[in-house]
């Protein structure tokens, strides 16, 4: 196909899956308006990406070994996201963070929400999802190439350190005794947010693969933009807000832990 033509088809994907994703969010929202828990919002973060990889796998006008890949990876960990989030808030009501939200818009939250929660977070989904798109769109390389296997790689170590990550955390919380105490024992004890680096480090395996193709490395202001809201804006820095607050401990943990990219812990001074 001419490179012309495919840029054209290739747009009109993109925007497909944009109208996709808006469309299912905004049913999701309906739901949330119903019950009053606009935390629905970060169930569908994950499976929105599962949504997007199968229906860019629908309408690619060719599939490669790559295509199927990416959407299986996509699938594992979207998947796996968001039945981790529908276990950690069955039975505990709406997240604090909308609580919050809700009485700040007052009564106009309900109508609100769809903006500034639901298609907001599909706009973004969206956009971070593009080296999706351009991996299973993309005819050549028909062979995998290093890129590949390094995307891969990092897509495990990320895949494993959220997993883990949020296992410990879990089984941490669970513990009476852990009550008022800040977790510091396995991947907790070399970085204060595991869960996030791995989140970041599989984006960026999956931009690999996308680089790997042609034109693919233009993409990557997709994982830049995940990681920076990681660290910068819905993870670390808004997650720690709150904790300074709840843990008494919690600032020795910070003089001593990384925040975000694994280390050996510093020395108490």
């Amino acid at each position: 196909m001419p490179e012309g033509p495919a840029v054209v088809t290739g747009t009109m994907t993109a925007l497909a899956g944009l109208g996709v994703i808006l469309t299912a969010l905004t049913l999701a929202w309906i739901f949330s308006v119903k019950l009053r828990d606009a935390s629905i919002a970060d169930v569908c973060w994950g499976s929105g990406f599962v949504l997007l990889a199968w229906l860019y796998c629908l309408l690619s006008p060719t599939l490669t070994s790559r295509s199927w890949l990416v959407a299986v990876l996509i699938t594992l960990w979207g998947a796996r996201l968001s039945l981790h989030i529908v276990r950690r808030n069955h039975g505990k009501g709406e997240d604090p963070r909308y609580q919050a939200m809700r009485a700040s818009h007052g009564r106009a939250f309900w109508w609100r929400s769809l903006f500034t929660v639901f298609w907001l977070q599909g706009t973004i989904l969206w956009f971070v999802a593009l080296p999706v798109l351009v991996a299973v769109r993309a005819a050549q390389p028909a062979e995998f190439t290093v890129l590949d296997g390094l995307g891969v790689v990092l897509f495990a170590v990320g895949f494993g350190f959220e997993v883990v990550g949020d296992a410990q955390l879990a089984r941490f919380k669970a513990e009476p005794s852990s009550r008022g105490h800040v977790l510091d024992r396995g991947l907790w004890r070399y970085t204060r947010h595991p869960n996030y680096f791995g989140d970041a480090t599989l984006w960026w395996g999956l931009y690999a693969i996308a680089a790997a193709t042609p034109g693919g490395w233009l993409t990557v202001l997709s994982p830049a933009l995940m990681t920076f809201l990681l660290m910068r804006v819905s993870g670390v820095t808004l997650l720690e807000d709150g904790l300074k607050a709840s843990k008494p401990g919690y600032r020795a943990y910070i003089a001593r832990t990384p925040a975000f990219f694994p280390w050996f812990p510093r020395a108490p001074r």
